[in-house]
Order: structure tokens, then sequence, then C-alpha cells
């Protein structure tokens, strides 16, 4: 393990005469993209991983939000209801209180119609029966469990496809905002669309804003500046140090925090230009289980890991 490692360098790029571009503060989904670029990088980080059956069916499952993506119709906020959130500092689709249209469900039957034929084990496939045979309300109170922290743990095959579905319901709603509207959130590590936490976050390497940090939302896919070397969860600097794994290609690190004993996934996409925060994520979880181990916590759960 690494501690105080410098972040990569990248030349400065941008106007002759104007120095570095300043980074976008949010950059909003492209809901179908997004789902495919996971799809085919956790296809890739399969191949040969340890985990490579479990990684295969997590691209599997990529793919099939995707297509849901594809075709999910929603009807999001109206720009009074969003106006009023921005300006009252608060994220226009709030995950714990926006009303969700019942259409996020026919994301959901769509994502489990795509694993009809799949051979999956007795276990999964029990949870995807009994998932069907719920009724519209008792999915919603599994949706608003999931949203807001109160799912019991004798759920937790239900909310796999819960938080699978919600993503993609989400990203659709996100993707439908206008970045210029919208407002960076206080704290800084939520995200200014539906307020949830971040997955991960990448360095850029390239591009006219090389060294900047963007988190990526777990929920609805939107990205964020973040200022580098502060602390997602607590915003301490002091105490911040990068670990990594020896041997690797360096491009996963887990920012650590002593302030507040917490980490977050950091990815450098100049040493893996073909990283998606959401696969790297999940195809890293031996960093989260080395950086947990030695006693940080990590900031916020994947979704699609909550239960665990």
């Amino acid at each position: 393990m690494k501690q105080g490692e410098a972040p990569p360098k990248g030349a400065w790029t941008g106007a002759p005469f104007g120095g570095v571009k300043a980074p976008e503060p949010i950059v909003l989904p492209d809901p179908a993209a997004r789902f495919a670029r996971a799809a085919d990088r956790l296809a890739q980080l399969a191949d040969g991983h340890p985990m490579e059956g479990w990684l295969g069916f997590l691209a599997d499952v990529a793919d099939a939000q995707r297509a849901a993506a594809e075709t999910l119709s929603v009807v999001g906020p109206d720009a009074a209801a969003i106006r009023l959130a921005v300006e009252a500092g608060l994220p226009p689709l709030a995950a714990d209180g926006f009303r969700r249209d019942p259409a996020w469900r026919d994301g959901l039957a769509a994502l489990l119609r795509r694993f009809d034929d799949a051979a999956l084990p007795v276990a999964a496939a029990t949870v995807i029966v009994d998932l069907r045979g719920r009724s519209a309300a008792e999915t919603e109170a599994l949706a608003d469990g999931f949203l807001r922290g109160g799912l019991d743990a004798s759920d937790a095959g239900a909310a796999f496809w819960i938080a699978a579905a919600l993503q993609v319901y989400f990203t659709r709603l996100a993707a439908g905002l206008e970045a210029g509207e919208l407002r960076l959130l206080d704290p800084r590590g939520l995200c200014p669309c539906c307020g949830s936490t971040p997955s991960a976050g990448v360095v850029r390497g390239s591009g006219q804003t090389p060294g900047a940090r963007y988190l990526y939302c777990s929920l609805c896919s939107t990205a964020w500046n973040h200022t580098r070397a502060v602390c997602i969860t607590c915003g301490g600097a002091r105490t911040l140090a990068l670990r990594g794994i020896d041997g690797d290609d360096g491009a996963a690190k887990a920012e650590t925090c002593d302030e507040c004993m917490t980490y977050a996934k950091l990815f450098y996409d100049a040493k893996a230009p073909s990283l998606d925060p959401y696969a790297d994520d999940f195809a890293t979880l031996a960093l989260d289980v080395m950086v947990s181990e030695a006693g940080w916590a990590r900031h916020a759960p994947n979704p699609l890991l909550l239960m665990g």
C-alpha cells in the first residue's frame, strides 16, 4: 500500500491565451451510452478476473439497463418545480422525496424479462419470481425503503433489481434536465440532481480540463466537479492520503481521510483510458477490502451492493 502519492501530471491545454478551461460544474448523463459503456467495460474486465462470473453477470445487467433506458418513457418535474428546488439549494430530483412516475416499474419489468432464459442460480431465479409476484404497492414500498435506507436484510435479493431499475429511471430523468439551470449543492459531495452519494470519482488525464476530478452519482449517473484533495465526506484536507495496491496499474486509488475515517474510490483515466467509474468500482473490490480492513469505512455503498 502506498501513501501520499502525488496525482498524475498532465499537460495543460485550453485556449492559447486563456490558460486551462474551467471544468464544467455539472455533466448530465446520456442514458443509453452510460449503461452501454458500463456493460462493455464489465465484459472487458471480466475476462480472466477472479470474479469473472459475477462481473459477466453484471455486464448482462448493465446491457439490460441500456435496453430499458432506450425505451422507458418518463415524466420529470416542470420548469417551475426545478427552479424552486434550485433556488432553495435542493436537488430537483431528490431521491428520498421525489414523487416517482409509476413508469419506473415498466423499466423493472423490462430488466427482469431479459433474464427469463438466463442460467441463474436457483436462489437468484427465486428472487425474480418473488419480485414479479409482488403488488404495485409492495414494489413501491421496496423502492421507498431502498431510497430511504429502510430495507430489511431479507429483501437483499429484491433490492438489487429495485436499485438497477431505479438507476435507469433516475438516469432518464436527469438526462431531461438542463445543466445550466442546476447548481452544485452544499455539501458538495452530494449529487446536484438527486442528492445521492457518488459511486466513485474520476481524475481526467486529458481533454480541456486535465486534472479535474468528477464524481459520478450512484443513482442518476450525473457527474459533477469536485475539488481535488478534499474529503468528499467531511470536507477535510489535512489528513488525506491516496492508497493503492502495490503492483497494479495505478488506475484505482482509495482517498482516505483520518479526520472522519472514511474513504472514497478515485480512478485515473490517464492510467486506463477505457475505464468506467461504475464498472471499475465493481472490479476493484479488493481495494475496498484492503482499505476497510485497515480501518476506513467507505463513504457510501454502491447501490447494487447496498445490502452487502
